[in-house]
């Protein structure tokens, strides 16, 4: 794929005048994180080199944060899931620990699902989890949403397509 030049002069001068302080701005959201705050700033100018045409942003800066900032917090919920699996692992007696490996490629599932699940609606999301997660039936789904029972069976319906749809894309 070939960028257009328009987009490829956007991005360098957008990155030559604003990524020391984009990098800077990313430092501060993440507690002083040198490594992470360059990784995102890397990611923030990759999304931009990714896009079809040039954003013509009129205030870069608000702009790169913007991008930045849904990136943090991708970046933050990516980090509490890795923490809750990590404890998830350490209840489990030796024997039935997973290899390292294992745990890498289901952490992995786990990240990707979460993506999957951060694109649906919120009352979908929470249908699905709740089924899922804590093992309620569709009509007690219903009553605590406060939605019909047929609603309940679309939202499920649509969050199963959404993770088979990322199952079928690997």
């Amino acid at each position: 794929m070939s960028l257009a030049p328009p987009l490829q002069q956007e991005v360098h001068a957008l990155y030559s005048e604003h990524h020391p302080w984009l990098q800077g701005w990313l430092r501060r959201k993440l507690g002083g994180d040198t490594f992470d705050a360059a990784d995102l700033a890397q990611d923030v100018f990759m999304r931009l080199l990714l896009r079809r045409e040039p954003a013509q942003a009129r205030e870069p800066r608000a702009f790169l944060a913007t991008i930045a900032h849904g990136l943090v917090v991708e970046h933050w919920r990516r980090r509490e899931l890795e923490l809750a699996w990590l404890e998830t692992l350490a209840a489990l007696p030796e024997p039935q620990a997973p290899s390292p490996e294992t745990r890498l490629v289901l952490l992995e599932a786990l990240i990707e699902i979460d993506r999957v699940l951060d694109t649906l609606k919120p009352p979908v999301r929470s249908a699905f989890l709740l089924a899922q997660l804590d093992g309620l039936t569709c009509p007690q789904i219903a009553t605590r949403l406060g939605v019909s029972l047929a609603t309940v069976e679309r939202y499920i319906a649509k969050a199963l397509r959404a993770c088979y749809a990322l199952h079928f894309e690997a």
